[in-house]
This record gives C-alpha cells, sequence and structure tokens, in this order.
C-alpha cells in the first residue's frame, strides 16, 4: 500500500521517515520528495508497505503524531490524476486563453 505523508520537518532524512513505519511491519521503501529546482525537501514524501493491514496500522498510530516537533498528515495515497494538474483551475476552465 503507498502511503502519503504530510507536514514533514525540513530537515528529515528518507532513513529516518522509514524507521517511523518499521514499527508497524515491512516497509518497502520511503521517499521524501524534492522540489526539482532546488533539490530541497518539500514538506512531503510516500511510503510503500507491502502488507494492506500493517500499512492500515501505520496510518492510524502515525496521523497527528509528532515527528521532530511537526504532527505528520498520514493517509493512503490516492492516485496520481492523468496529467497532474489544478484541479481547481481545470474544473472552472482556467489557464491561458490566448
Amino acid at each position: 500500500m503507498n502511503i502519503y505523508v504530510g507536514n514533514l520537518p525540513w530537515e528529515i532524512q528518507e532513513e529516518e521517515l522509514r524507521k517511523s513505519f518499521e514499527e508497524f511491519g515491512q516497509v518497502a521503501s520511503a521517499t521524501i520528495i524534492k522540489d526539482k529546482f532546488t533539490n530541497k525537501p518539500r514538506g512531503f514524501g510516500f511510503v510503500e508497505m507491502p502488507e494492506k493491514e500493517e500499512a492500515l496500522a501505520a496510518i492510524k498510530a502515525l496521523n497527528g503524531k509528532e515527528l521532530k516537533g511537526r504532527p505528520m498528515k498520514v493517509n493512503e495515497a490516492k492516485p496520481k490524476t492523468e496529467g497532474g494538474g489544478n484541479r481547481e483551475r481545470d474544473r472552472f476552465g482556467g489557464g491561458n486563453r490566448w
């Protein structure tokens, strides 16, 4: 199961994120998303856990738990929408018109 982890402290390393979730079971991967231009963390990441029951237990236990002084937002990751983009802008037909 792919898990979204938000509101991460800027200084956290992927290994620290992995260890937080390993308390609940096997972790296949832990990734912190970085800005493609500055290579600085964007404050969120993803953890992949192969066992759904373990992943659900981790989500329940870690959502709202503080990590280095910041309460994490933990939930099941939603699939990326086709083309990414801004849903509000797309919904209301925004964007360049010229």
